[in-house]
């Protein structure tokens, strides 16, 4: 006899909302500390036992995996609150978007515009948020490209430039804390309205 498939319960991801937060914070603050240690000194010229280097590395690494789970669980919810019509929700493509090189300086931005439209459902003012997400989006990818062309100028690693690439990224990081607060709590507000549709978490069990 086959049993009916248990049912995903929609539910707004507040912890894994401030786990990406706190972790965005946590890692522009060890780069700020780098930058400030190092200023404008050769990579030889380090002081003995940096620490800031690995912690960077790998504080990056649990952050983007953190905000991955967030994104992840937004986008289900999104889907149930758009009643399924919003497509695009495949959880390899919310996965490989932020992977692929090229791709990704273009494709997490309409995800995530698009999770966010789909989180409220009437709203009446979408241009608002996406400017909130479009400015995010921009501040992040200066960033990404900013030490690529001041390399390619000759000026990369001068005090002007550190500078300014640490301004993005403290840009970047507090536009993503918003970001993330703003989806998190339209997710909320929908799933107490009682605006989510439910759908099955996976195939029939067979007893």
């Amino acid at each position: 006899m086959t049993a009916p498939a248990p049912l995903y319960v929609a539910k707004a991801p507040w912890t894994a909302a401030r786990c990406a937060q706190v972790a965005v914070v946590a890692v522009v603050a060890v780069d700020v500390t780098r930058a400030v240690s190092v200023g404008s000194r050769p990579r030889h010229a380090l002081p003995a036992g940096a620490w800031f280097t690995p912690v960077l590395v790998w504080g990056t690494v649990l952050s983007a995996a953190v905000f991955l789970v967030w994104f992840a669980r937004c986008r289900r919810n999104a889907h149930l609150l758009s009643h399924g019509t919003v497509k695009g929700f495949s959880p390899a493509w919310g996965v490989l978007a932020w992977l692929i090189p090229v791709v990704n300086l273009w494709a997490p931005r309409v995800l995530v515009r698009d999770v966010l439209r789909a989180s409220t459902p009437g709203d009446g003012a979408p241009a608002r948020s996406d400017a909130l997400v479009n400015a995010w989006w921009a501040a992040w990818v200066a960033h990404a490209l900013f030490a690529p062309v001041c390399t390619w100028y000759g000026v990369g690693g001068s005090l002007p430039a550190e500078v300014a690439a640490e301004v993005l990224y403290g840009a970047a990081a507090v536009l993503a804390v918003a970001v993330i607060q703003r989806v998190t709590a339209r997710q909320a507000a929908g799933i107490a309205a009682g605006a989510v549709a439910p759908a099955p978490a996976g195939p029939p069990r067979t007893p």
